[in-house]
């Protein structure tokens, strides 16, 4: 793409264990997600704590809740792939995570006003989510400009390990900050790594150039073509089965955790904190086997493998009583984060090297739809089924459910495939 303003300099090449960390944009790439990851993890574990410890509301309102933050992916994320497409997604990037941030600080305002209501998270819930649509369809669309396909698998791992390491020491901080502060005012600290997610993003020297939109193009033809390219590819369309399924069930599954914990098993902020920490810790080992495991099992069997072997581990929670054995029950869901890095690595670098430049949004914005939509839809699921069965059985129900995810990318041919096929080249139109 044509940058704007003066040529950067070329990026230096990457050396040793540093890597692409040596390149100042990507830099900036990486402590925005850093700060911004671990604010997402005191959201994940604040917002629905502050619903069922804060004001005591049901299993079913905590499922409307978890809905609510991943809702605005079925109503706007296929219209938001083609509006990204149109725009500088570095800007949407910034822009998005001003937002959350000013949103975020309306649940202690209110808090300390003595004014915050269920109805108040569900509002909060739902802008976030609406930003967090913009925001991560842009992000995963300008990877790829900032680094070069050539890279994209070192740029996922890195920005993964990342994830991880917020996953294992975020809910800590989370659960911490939660006992001491209560579950409102913690949300402020979020709010503030938001902010400073921005900052860091501004300082991205390397600009895009606007993209290019015929005269007269419409959003619904635009969507169409996303839609179809996903589709049209048999291995592309495994994939986006395999993640809808897995999410819809997690959805539902995680629904749950966050009643599960403290009412069955009576555990406090804190102790709930250290069982997520775990999970992140999985998350973190997963970011450090990808390469090897990858280069053992080769990109395509490593997707379905990776999902089959783990999965399985999220069986234990519902099996576990208060004492000892909810720390083995930690253990599986620290399983099922390995796998999901494994998986999640090799199947977003496989899209994101697939994908010409100018469909980029449009196919991350389908992919988003179907996989975040249907956990919006597990959500609420299990926020039924817990006020029908209980969350213990919703637990299990979920858990059963995750555990058959990978069968639509093993009934396709990544079941034999070791390495992926390479984009091809689109055809240049005619002087």
């Amino acid at each position: 793409m044509i940058a704007l303003g003066q040529p950067d300099p070329e990026p230096e090449p990457s050396r040793g264990r540093l890597g692409l960390l040596r390149e100042h944009d990507f830099r900036g790439l990486f402590l925005s997600t850093t700060v911004a990851q671990f604010g997402y993890q005191i959201t994940s574990l604040a917002l629905p704590l502050a619903a069922v410890l804060a004001l005591d509301v049901s299993e079913l309102e905590v499922g409307v809740l978890s809905s609510m933050t991943m809702v605005a992916f079925l109503l706007i994320g296929l219209p938001a792939g083609a509006w990204i497409d149109r725009m500088r997604r570095r800007r949407v990037l910034i822009v998005s995570d001003i937002v959350r941030a000013a949103v975020l600080l309306t649940v202690p305002v209110a808090w300390w006003a003595d004014a915050l209501t269920i109805w108040q998270l569900y509002a909060v819930a739902f802008v976030i989510g609406v930003f967090t649509v913009f925001f991560d369809v842009s992000y995963q669309s300008y990877l790829p400009h900032l680094v070069g396909r050539e890279k994209l698998i070192e740029g996922n791992a890195k920005l993964e390990t990342v994830r991880s390491t917020a996953q294992l020491g975020g809910p800590v901080l989370a659960g911490q900050l939660i006992e001491w502060l209560t579950a409102p005012v913690a949300l402020a600290f979020d709010a503030v790594a938001m902010g400073a997610s921005a900052l860091f993003l501004v300082r991205i020297r390397r600009r895009e150039a606007k993209p290019e939109v015929a005269h007269g193009a419409r959003i619904i033809p635009e969507i169409k073509e996303g839609l179809a390219f996903v589709f049209r590819n048999r291995i592309l369309a495994s994939i986006v089965a395999c993640t809808s399924w897995w999410n819809l069930w997690m959805g539902a599954y995680m629904a749950m955790v966050v009643v599960f914990l403290p009412r069955d098993m009576g555990m406090t902020p804190g102790g709930i904190g250290l069982v997520f920490a775990v999970f992140g810790v999985g998350g973190l080992i997963g970011a450090l086997v990808t390469g090897p495991v990858t280069a053992w099992l080769g990109e395509g069997r490593a997707i379905w493998i990776s999902t089959l072997a783990t999965s399985p581990g999220l069986l234990l929670l519902p099996a576990a009583e208060p004492g000892w054995r909810i720390w083995i029950a930690a253990l599986g869901m620290g399983a099922v984060g390995i796998g999901s890095v494994v998986y999640n690595v090799n199947q977003v670098s496989f899209r994101q090297r697939l994908t010409p430049d100018r469909l980029l949004g449009r196919m991350n914005a389908t992919v988003r739809f179907l996989a975040w939509g249907l956990s919006a839809v597990g959500a609420l699921i299990g926020g039924v089924l817990g006020e029908l069965l209980g969350a213990r059985a919703t637990l299990w129900i979920g858990a059963v459910g995750v555990c058959l995810a990978f069968l639509p990318v093993f009934f396709s041919p990544l079941r034999n495939m070791r390495d992926l096929p390479q984009p091809e080249p689109e055809p240049v139109p005619a002087a």
